[in-house]
């Protein structure tokens, strides 16, 4: 339901209630039981037999036979067939002002979906949605005594959670935290759903083609294409008559509902995420039968609608203001012979719903404002008839004058002052105007007693850290906010004012109180200069916050602007494009300065700290050099003492050990530092070349990432057209550019030439089927994109670039999306 924020009088279609209607529609197949299940010759009944089972014994009293009467049995029925059968009547009532309801319901592969929707690679066989958008639309144009504006919406109910299929933003499976189910005076509405103006059956198609490429489907054993949720299609319609547009109009709506089929476990084989949606789907469908059954018996004082989204949603159109209708799908193979008994038990307990459909007719407010107007014209004439007739001629209903007003303003001074006990009072508008002569003159007392604060006080705010501060270093005031010592010779033994923002606040005793509130103030008697450097601190302060705030502002409005309105970009920039694209390197130097600045600051920075590590690497290798050769040549000194030593002989101690010289010793010494000198700086060569190694890994990313950006920008900026982009509209982290030129424009050219191929061979047959195949040709260009895509988001889901920051921290991890 849209609210309107105006006053709905509904008036009824007739006295009598109206019932659900229920028709069933059976599957085609080459197995069909002719045995089990039978038509009645009127095409209302169905009848289902089933075999006694012989291994349960001679004494079996399960029952073996069932009849079903329903308002139309759908047997190997078109789908032209189905359509003026089950909607034709209820989508041109709905035309008038009558809400009206669809729904398929059915087991897992009865043809729901099929149904509803329909088959899109065949004009013949669109479904109901399809049929009844050309239906609805075809009437706009034709209309001649009303203006129609068609809007529509498209909502899943997946898992128990609402999804918009018709959301401009990136389908995340998430939920959105803004959808709910609301009630109003008018029915239940969505909050959050989106809803869309349509004025040709093309623009409707897209948005349907488009939502169910948004919905989830699985496999399983019964069905390859499963619908995994709730679907709902609604139509909103607003017709306002040419000739009392400016009184009243008409609104309606019709849901179009494809329910997931229920399943039985053994015989789909569910498992895994299949299984969790198959439980969501039949425990929604479990509380669908119970709000019928509650509906269908006239005892019952609560309906407990509020189980289930699904169950919710359809508040209005079960036992609502609404026309609803009922299309119970079934398989037609015996072994499906107790899902089609379930199928059938449901669609004849709907039938026991009642509803009373009523013409939503909406009241214009500005009419409605005249017709109140007109009626307080008629109220004061009666008024002043009753006054007349009880000798009070002297009261007015009318606004005060001036002159009034003045008189009762002298009146409340005089009563203040005490010169009248009482103030003449005749009417309700004189009472208003003297509490509101009494509101002005507290507000003018409030005002004066602020201002004699200011002019003999400096008020500070205790918020005010560094005026507070300032204040404190001049001894002016103590921790407590309390005056302390003497001023320019003064006396400053004048109390502490506590300070609010609000008018009135009045002087008070320097103790805290509960009034006092988070903000007070510190007053005194300043001199001039203290008192200067006191506003010029707190100005300071001010000036500093709202510079930053306003920077802070700018940035997240810029930041806004580029997330709320992706789509305001693409005209500039396209308006901007040359007649010819510009040169590469051209163009190049312009990314790296707009677009690509970013990046471009990232390759250099780690550009620049590449050559740093290989610099400092090369140092250490020149200090590793020079470390080797000293000790080489220690080594040699000590050879030479060692050989001296052996020819004059060797000296021993007492306990056999051989005692060198001072010389000697001080060599050994000096070899053992150089080692471990010389280790501390192989061990630093190595992590410099690791660093090296990723560092050039580094600065490789980022170049491929800059150039691969440019190519996406230039694309995009110079060579894609803009009407191929909004035909593409890609979602997630895949841009347009991302794609090669050829491949892009190869998409357009290769569904433009099917395109014409279909309109050859099929409209000259079915000219009204050019909205269908324009929808259907779109929606294949997003399709082929979308594959193509695919390889491209597997890449993008790769970790970002790296990039260099600190000394203490050499390397954190950037994202660039």
């Amino acid at each position: 339901m849209v609210q309107t924020g105006e006053d709905v009088f509904s008036v009824k279609m007739d006295t009598a209630e109206k019932r659900v209607h229920a028709f069933v529609r059976v599957k085609p197949t080459a197995d069909f039981a002719q045995d089990v299940i039978k038509f009645g010759r009127d095409n209302k009944s169905i009848d289902i037999y089933i075999k006694k089972d012989a291994k349960k014994g001679v004494v079996n009293n399960r029952r073996t036979d069932w009849s079903f009467r329903l308002d139309g049995v759908l047997h190997n029925a078109s789908q032209d067939l189905a359509y003026e059968t089950v909607a034709e009547k209820l989508v041109s009532e709905a035309l008038n002002g009558y809400n009206g309801t669809i729904m398929c319901y059915g087991q897992t592969g009865a043809g729901k979906t099929y149904t509803m929707t329909g088959a899109t690679a065949d004009y013949k066989h669109r479904g109901i949605i399809p049929r009844a958008i050309q239906q609805v639309l075809k009437a706009t144009t034709r209309c001649v005594d009303r203006f129609i504006t068609v809007r529509v919406s498209y909502l899943e109910i997946y898992n128990e959670t609402l999804f918009d299929l018709l959301s401009t933003m990136t389908s995340s499976r998430t939920g959105d935290a803004q959808m709910a189910v609301v009630d109003c005076p008018q029915g239940v509405y969505v909050k959050g759903l989106s809803i869309h103006t349509v004025s040709h059956e093309e623009d409707a198609l897209n948005l349907l083609f488009e939502g169910e490429t948004n919905r989830v489907i699985a496999e399983h054993a019964l069905n390859k294409n499963s619908s995994r949720s709730h679907c709902i299609f609604t139509i909103y319609i607003e017709s306002r008559f040419r000739v009392f547009s400016d009184v009243k109009h008409v609104t309606s709506k019709i849901n179009l509902i494809d329910l997931a089929g229920s399943e039985r476990l053994s015989k789909t084989g569910s498992e895994g995420q299949v299984l969790k949606e198959a439980t969501y789907i039949n425990k929604s469908l479990s509380f669908l039968e119970q709000i019928v059954i509650a509906l269908g018996d006239p005892k019952r004082d609560h309906i407990p609608f509020r189980q289930s989204k699904l169950t919710h949603v359809l508040k209005d159109s079960l036992g609502g203001n609404c026309n609803t209708v009922l299309v119970a799908n079934i398989c037609g193979e015996a072994v499906h012979v107790e899902e089609t008994l379930s199928s059938l038990r449901f669609a004849t307990r709907m039938k026991w719903i009642t509803t009373e459909p009523v013409i939503n007719e909406t009241c214009d407010a500005e009419w409605m404002v005249k017709t109140l107007e007109k009626e307080i014209v008629f109220l004061k004439r009666e008024l002043a008839m009753h006054d007349s007739l009880v000798n009070r001629s002297l009261v007015t209903y009318d606004p005060l004058t001036e002159i009034q007003i003045a008189d009762i303003k002298s009146q409340v001074q005089k009563y203040l002052e005490g010169s009248i006990d009482e103030i003449d009072i005749v009417n309700i508008r004189q009472v208003q105007e003297v509490f509101k002569q009494f509101k002005l003159l507290v507000s003018q007392q409030e005002q004066e007693v602020e201002a004699r604060l200011r002019s003999k006080y400096a008020l500070i705010d205790k918020n005010d850290f560094a005026a507070v501060a300032a204040a404190q270093k001049a001894g002016l005031v103590d921790v407590d906010g309390l005056v302390v010592g003497e001023m320019d010779g003064q006396d400053s033994g004048t109390e502490a004012a506590p300070f609010s923002s609000k008018h009135g606040e009045k002087k008070t005793k320097p103790r805290k109180t509960k009034e006092q509130g988070t903000k007070e103030g510190i007053g005194t008697s300043l001199s001039g200069k203290e008192l200067d450097a006191l506003l010029q601190s707190k100005s300071q302060v001010m000036n500093s916050t709202k510079d930053l705030d306003a920077k802070e502002g700018a940035r997240n409005q810029d930041a806004a602007n580029v997330d709320a309105q992706p789509s305001q970009a693409a005209p500039v920039r396209d308006s901007q494009k040359p007649s010819s694209p510009p040169p590469k390197p051209v163009a190049f130097e312009q990314f790296k300065k707009e677009c690509g600045s970013e990046i471009n600051r990232i390759f250099k920075e780690n550009k620049s700290i590449l050559l740093a590590r290989k610099k400092r690497s090369s140092t250490v290798e020149q200090r590793l050099n020079l470390i080797k050769h000293e000790m080489e040549g220690i080594k040699e000194a000590l050879g030479a003492q060692r050989q001296e030593r052996w020819q004059q002989g060797e000296y021993v101690d007492e306990k056999g050990q051989i005692i060198i010289d001072e010389e000697e010793f001080l060599l050994i010494m000096k070899l053992k530092d150089l080692k471990k000198e010389y280790r501390s700086d192989y061990a630093e060569l190595q992590d410099l070349k690791a660093e090296i190694q990723y560092c050039q890994h580094l600065v490789d990313q980022c170049r491929n990432k800059l150039v691969s950006e440019f190519e996406i920008w230039y694309n995009e900026s110079f060579l894609i057209p803009k009407d191929v982009q909004d035909t593409l509209k890609p979602g997630g982290n895949i841009r347009p550019g991302m794609i090669p030129i050829n491949r892009v424009m190869c998409l357009e050219k290769d569904a433009q030439d099917r395109f014409e191929r279909m309109q050859k061979e099929t409209l000259p047959a079915c000219p009204d089927s050019v909205s269908f195949y324009n929808a259907k040709m779109k929606a294949d260009q997003k399709h082929a994109y979308a594959r193509t895509m695919s390889s491209l988001e597997q890449m993008r889901k790769k970790p970002g670039l790296l990039t260099a920051a600190t000394k203490n921290k050499p390397l954190w991890f950037l994202h660039i999306s």
